[in-house]
C-alpha cells in the first residue's frame, strides 16, 4: 500500500472518532441543561409555594400555671396542657422549653432563652395556659406571684403578650405562633372591675399567627377533662400533614361547633408563607 492509499484508509476512522466526541458533548450538554433546568424548576418552586424549608430550626416555649395562691383552688387543667402540648412537639422535632407554674421572674428568664435561640429561619412557637387580663387593649400573662389589687398592678406583675411578640420579631424570627388559654374568670379582676374583660385582641406582628381559646373580651369556663378544651382540640389536629394556620382554624371550628357557639375561639394571621408547627 502506497502513502497516499494509507491516508486514505486512515480517513473514515478519523471522521467516526470526531463523530463520537461530537455525540458525547452533546449528550453532556444536554444533561447539563436538564440538571439546570430542574434546579430552576425547584427554585421557582419553593418562591412560588413561600413555604419556609424543612431544615428551619422550631423552638417553642410553654408556660403553664395552675397554682394560684390567690385563686380559691389550682388549676388543674394547664399544667396538663403544657405538659401534654410538650410532650406532642417535642415528637415533631421541636425545641420545647417548659416552665411550670411560673414567677413572673421565671416568665422573664424563659423569655429570654427563647429569644437566644431564634435564628434568621426560625419558627418560635409561645403558649401560655393560666390567667390573663387586658389593660389598655393589651393582653398579659399573670405569673403565679401576681400581686393585683388595681389595674394599674397589671402591667407591674403581668408579662405582656404583644411585648412577647415583639421581642421574637427583633430577634428576627422567621414566622411567630402564638397559643394563649388564658381567657378565665380570676380572682384579680374583681378587685377592680364589677365582671371579667376577657383578653383584648391580639394584633400579630408581619408573619405572625395567634390562637386565643375564646373570642376578645369573652371568658370561658373550664370543663372536666384532662385538658382544656382549646388544647384537646389543638393536639387532635396537631398531628396532620397541614400548615399552622390550617390545624388553628380547625381548632377554632372543633370548638365553635362542640359548645354550640359557646365558646368561639380567634384566630389572627398576618402569615406570608406556609408555616408547619413540627418539622
Amino acid at each position: 500500500m502506497n502513502l497516499t492509499q494509507a491516508r486514505i484508509s486512515r480517513r473514515p476512522v478519523t471522521i467516526a472518532v470526531a463523530l463520537v466526541g461530537l455525540v458525547s458533548l452533546a449528550i453532556g450538554a444536554h444533561a447539563a441543561l436538564n440538571k439546570r433546568a430542574l434546579d430552576a424548576a425547584k427554585a421557582v418552586g419553593t418562591e412560588q409555594t413561600g413555604s419556609i424549608g424543612q431544615g428551619a430550626a422550631r423552638v417553642a416555649l410553654v408556660i403553664g400555671n395552675g397554682h394560684y395562691p390567690d385563686a380559691n383552688a389550682p388549676l388543674a387543667q394547664p399544667i396538663n396542657d403544657a405538659r401534654g402540648l410538650t410532650a406532642a412537639l417535642r415528637a415533631q422535632g421541636v425545641d420545647v422549653d417548659v416552665v411550670e407554674d411560673a414567677t413572673r421572674d421565671d416568665m422573664a428568664r424563659a423569655i429570654e432563652r427563647m429569644k437566644s435561640k431564634i435564628r434568621k429561619d426560625t419558627v418560635v412557637m409561645l403558649f401560655f395556659g393560666g390567667y390573663g387580663i387586658q389593660v389598655g387593649r393589651e393582653s398579659f400573662m399573670i405569673p403565679v406571684d401576681a400581686a393585683i389589687w388595681k389595674e394599674s398592678d397589671v402591667r407591674r406583675s403581668g408579662v405582656s403578650i404583644e411585648q412577647a411578640l415583639d421581642a421574637m420579631t427583633e430577634k428576627g424570627a422567621k414566622a411567630k405562633l402564638v397559643v394563649v388559654d388564658a381567657s378565665r374568670r380570676n380572682p384579680y379582676e374583681r378587685r377592680f372591675r364589677s365582671f371579667s374583660h376577657g383578653l383584648a385582641p391580639i394584633s400579630p406582628p408581619e408573619n405572625a399567627l395567634v390562637l386565643s381559646s375564646a373570642t376578645p373580651g369573652k371568658v370561658t369556663d373550664d370543663g372536666k377533662g384532662q385538658y382544656s378544651v382549646l388544647v384537646t382540640e389543638l393536639l387532635n389536629n396537631l398531628n396532620a400533614q397541614t400548615g399552622a394556620e390550617q390545624v388553628f382554624n380547625k381548632t377554632r371550628v372543633a370548638i365553635s361547633r362542640a359548645s354550640d357557639g359557646e365558646q368561639v375561639p380567634s384566630v389572627s394571621s398576618s402569615l406570608l408563607e406556609d408555616v408547619r408547627i413540627g418539622g
